[in-house]
């Protein structure tokens, strides 16, 4: 059976432009840059930047009384400025084109969510972000308002409200030798000390290629590693744990590294070369199993590999996944706002705690 493969490809551009944007735009037009090009240069995504240039193109005469159509930034900073004052005290959503757009692209193209799409909206002050409200936004969505998206493209589907059954707790037959989670110290519940990872795999259909995802996630901070892997086999977990440790060191890894949580999947079970380092001396971290049954004692885990998912769906075959695109899906998870911190990001969060440090 064969599986559409859903690649990642799109680039994660802006579709705002502000003023200062527009006089660049300008410029780069006069030196015979094309959109493609200007787009690529300043990070715009093509559609807005084609609108944006068709929008505030006018016609001038040269000195041989000749028409010629050109790009003026004044005049396109005009334009928005009047559209913007004649929307009026109170308008709804959907008479403001420019938030429609935002709306329709965050959620389509850049996979967010209502309440992250607002999160970002005000980061980046954008002249509407004080009139979004995600309930209105799920309420237009509801009512099919949008002429470009429906509830088919949210990133994650409402709970249908019914109560899931839990398997009981049993002991990991496979894995007698392996350090349960119920000797993982308290205080690690609290989530009050960065250094304490959780670890899956996010893998292909059966019939599918043999590379899948190893992604570790931070409990603390949300920070996500995703690392491509030759196949599910114990062997690969440790060459890609041996590689990470290379790259930022043994010191810097068993600092960072302080505990890892996993459950007792067949690539997870020596877990002698998985804590013991490669280059250096004694243990490089501290391995715990959950329990067989328990997902949801790797949380963090489980819900950003619906993150994901939104990239890479099931049936996506990772050996066609190129590792320029698994970063950048890397990127955009430690970038994306967050409910839990007010807004901020991961890699926001972290750069507070370097500073505090």
């Amino acid at each position: 059976m064969r599986h559409k493969q859903k690649i990642v490809k799109r680039e994660l551009r802006k579709i705002y432009i502000t003023e200062e944007e527009r006089y660049k735009i300008e410029k780069k037009l006069k030196d015979k840059k094309t959109l493609p090009q200007i787009s690529e240069e300043l990070d715009i995504k093509y559609n807005t930047l084609y609108k944006e240039v068709k929008r505030g193109t006018v016609i001038q005469r040269d000195t041989h009384l000749r028409d010629i159509k050109m790009y003026k930034a004044d005049y396109a900073q005009l334009i928005y400025d009047n559209s913007v004052a004649n929307r009026g005290r109170g308008l709804k959503i959907g008479a403001d084109d420019e938030m429609v757009e935002y709306i329709e692209t965050m959620i389509k193209d850049q996979k967010y969510s209502p309440q992250a799409l607002i999160y970002q909206a005000k980061k980046d002050n954008l002249p509407f972000s004080d009139k979004l409200c995600f309930k209105t936004i799920y309420n237009y969505l509801d009512k099919k308002l949008f002429k470009n998206i429906s509830n088919k493209d949210l990133p994650q589907k409402k709970d249908d409200g019914r109560k899931k059954k839990s398997k009981k707790r049993k002991v990991a037959l496979n894995n007698i030798k392996g350090k349960s989670i119920e000797k993982r110290p308290a205080y690690i519940d609290n989530r009050e000390e960065y250094g304490h990872w959780e670890m899956d795999t996010v893998y292909s259909a059966k019939e599918s290629g043999k590379s899948c995802l190893l992604v570790l996630s931070e409990r603390m901070m949300r920070e996500e590693i995703i690392i491509k892997i030759s196949s599910r086999k114990s062997i690969s977990v440790t060459n890609a744990l041996d590689a990470l440790e290379k790259e930022i060191g043994t010191r810097a890894f068993k600092k960072k590294f302080k505990t890892i949580t996993c459950d007792n999947g067949v690539e997870f079970l020596n877990s002698d070369k998985i804590e013991n380092s490669k280059y250096g001396k004694g243990k490089r971290t501290q391995l715990y199993y959950c329990h067989p049954f328990s997902s949801f004692e790797r949380g963090t885990n489980e819900n950003i590999n619906k993150m994901i998912r939104r990239f890479f769906p099931k049936g996506t075959n990772f050996d066609m996944v190129t590792k320029k695109q698994i970063k950048m899906v890397e990127s955009w998870i430690n970038n994306y706002p967050r409910e839990m911190f007010d807004g901020l990001s991961s890699n926001e969060m972290k750069n507070q705690l370097l500073m505090v440090a």
